[in-house]
């Protein structure tokens, strides 16, 4: 299964080949290529997969798709087994 998750572009290093930024998923920030997507400005959304931005996204559609993410991981918290040892602790699958 491939998942591609939407992020914010904080910055992007000019200069660099291949073209880098630094992009916010819910707060957790990863440096992403952006070849694909030159024309992206800082501040906007892209859709990201296996660390490659591969389009853009509006912001409604960004934090609507990040909230959801959020939904599904509390849902696998409830569907925990407290007898289940292959779960770390917290529950959820490391992802």
């Amino acid at each position: 299964m491939c998942l591609a998750i939407p992020g914010k572009v904080l910055s992007i290093a000019t200069g660099t080949t291949p073209l880098m930024a630094d992009v916010s998923f819910g707060g957790i920030t990863k440096k992403i290529c952006m070849e694909w997507m030159p024309e992206v400005q800082v501040g906007e959304y892209v859709i990201v997969h296996v660390g490659f931005a591969i389009s853009k996204v509006d912001e409604k559609d960004a934090l609507e798709t990040l909230d959801l993410f959020k939904e599904i991981h509390g849902s696998l918290d409830e569907l925990e087994d407290p007898d289940d040892d292959s779960l770390p602790s917290g529950g959820s699958p490391q992802v």
